[in-house]
């Protein structure tokens, strides 16, 4: 009998009672193997605590799954971080285990396709039970369905645990039964229903003496070079990586969260906490995250008390797209998938513009400007790009959410598609769709010395006021004065704002007519 009863699967995680107290007794199976995904962290770790509380031998275990990664640019930022976080991932089990006599424990690392890489290896090892964490997108689902059904026919059993969310799947439902789509009654929903329960830390330390040695001959990590990867430029961006660097990321955060409100919107302030891809890569706890956010908003924090409603809005997306998985693909709203979006050679060309940041409007092209140079935008600014790519150049939102899916260290399927599709107001809560953001506007209200702007556009530097947010309404002698020639090292503007809307209203009557 093992230990306290397994959780079963989509539970959503609620922790059994820790009644073993003898390392090795009452243990369920002889030995298990931890499959590492998207939380790269050896504390705080669903699958991890309940691998090593219920195995007397722990193996574990990462693959670099080839299906993801063939499909990839030979230099990729994700990549590069990943690599870095698994190097960290693997001494940080070495430590857990050294002091019960493991010398060589630590993290294999599998480059091959998941759903043979896994059955393979826990045949090799013969382990009786594999352990992961929830990865809800359908690919995934697709995936470890399958690695399921293969390790259930040798017998192998296939455990999977809530790790990635603080709320899940169906866990949080209306008083009708169904999911939330609207997102204030779900923060309602979320902030009645959360405790100290929901966010206390599952134990690694106390667990570690199941850690076991890999086998002998093991290979080390691959280098980024024998994967087929090259290194990029993220050292020269100085992004923290792996478990140390989220942790020092949430610390220095942490002394500035109060501030948060005030800051959150400006991208030339130090505002955002910049965690986004160690969220995304589970280099951190969204518990931890989440139980400081709320212990802060006890104490009258408004900075934190925003902060904490933005994972609430990640949990809300991740269980829009575990509800309705249609999204990945159509509208939320399928009214909505009636627009007619422009195509064809003039809106290719309009759309390499926002992708290269030739638009004429400077905000947006900074914004995309630091989306190819860093892997990371503002979240503003992602809101203002998205909006200028539908509701000015009338391209469907489909399209932009892909080039964001390219190039954001960040990118999150379900965040990524629901920010696309408030953009779009075809989404979940989405904002109106007669709310349209006018580029000049958005710069004037949240760069308004034009720091960013220069920032990412040098060759606007010497414009001042105004005409740094809208160049084309600059006087020739301004321009000339600050080394700017419109259609020459700086483009005019691809549409006008004005007459983008107007159309935008027309294309979107569409939605009006069906909707009554």
């Amino acid at each position: 009998m093992p230990a306290y009863p397994l959780l079963r699967e989509g539970s959503g995680g609620a922790r059994a009672p820790e009644t073993a107290t003898i390392p090795g007794m009452n243990k369920q199976y002889e030995r298990g193997l931890v499959w590492f995904r998207r939380d790269l962290r050896a504390h705080d770790h669903a699958a991890l605590h309940h691998a090593l509380s219920s195995c007397r031998q722990v193996f574990c275990l990462f693959v670099l799954d080839r299906d993801i990664l063939d499909q990839l640019p030979r230099a990729d930022r994700r990549v590069e971080f990943i690599w870095h976080a698994l190097a960290e991932l693997d001494t940080a089990l070495q430590t857990l285990a050294l002091p019960h006599g493991a010398a060589q424990a630590g993290l294999l690392v599998v480059h091959d396709r998941a759903g043979t890489a896994v059955p393979q290896q826990a045949a090799a090892l013969g382990v009786q039970a594999v352990f992961a964490n929830h990865d809800d997108e359908p690919q995934s689902l697709a995936r470890d369905a399958a690695v399921a059904a293969t390790l259930a026919g040798s017998g192998v059993a296939f455990h999977s645990f809530k790790d990635h969310v603080i709320f899940e799947r169906n866990e949080l439902l209306t008083q009708g039964g169904k999911p939330y789509g609207v997102f204030t009654p779900y923060k309602n929903a979320w902030l009645k229903k959360v405790d100290r329960y929901y966010l206390e830390s599952y134990a690694i330390e106390k667990h570690a003496a199941a850690l076991a040695n890999k086998p002998e001959g093991s290979p080390p990590l691959p280098s980024l070079t024998q994967i087929g990867f090259e290194a990029t430029n993220l050292q020269a961006l100085k992004l923290p990586t792996g478990i140390s660097g989220g942790a020092s990321l949430f610390k220095e955060f942490l002394e500035r969260i109060d501030a948060y409100e005030d800051t959150r919107n400006f991208p030339a302030v130090k505002g955002p906490s910049y965690l986004g891809v160690h969220l995304r890569f589970g280099t951190v706890s969204i518990r931890q995250l989440a139980a400081a956010a709320f212990e802060r908003q006890a104490q009258g924090s408004a900075g934190a008390a925003v902060w904490l409603s933005e994972l609430i809005w990640r949990d809300f997306y991740a269980q829009i797209l575990s509800n309705f998985p249609r999204v990945a693909q159509a509208s939320f709203k399928p009214d909505y998938d009636a627009i007619a979006w422009e195509t064809g050679p003039e809106a290719d060309a309009l759309f390499s513009a926002w992708c290269e940041g030739r638009t004429g409007y400077p905000l947006v092209d900074a914004a995309m400007a630091q989306i190819r140079q860093t892997g990371y935008m503002h979240n503003r600014l992602r809101m203002v790009a998205a909006c200028f790519l539908i509701k000015d150049l009338g391209i469907d939102w489909r399209r932009g959410e892909r080039y964001f899916a390219e190039q954001l260290n960040d990118f999150d399927l379900s965040s990524n598609n629901g920010g696309w599709q408030w953009a779009s107001s075809s989404g979940c809560d989405a904002q109106p769709y007669f709310r349209i953001f006018n580029p000049v506007s958005q710069s004037l209200k949240f760069d308004p010395e034009g720091k960013f702007i220069r920032r990412y556009l040098p060759q606007l530097a010497g414009l001042q006021g105004k005409a740094l947010h809208s160049p084309w309404e600059a006087a020739p002698l301004e321009l000339a004065a600050a080394g700017v020639e419109l259609g020459v090292n700086y483009p005019r503007p691809v549409v006008r704002h004005d007459e983008a809307r107007a159309r935008t209203l027309e294309r979107y009557a569409v939605v009006k007519k069906t909707l009554g």
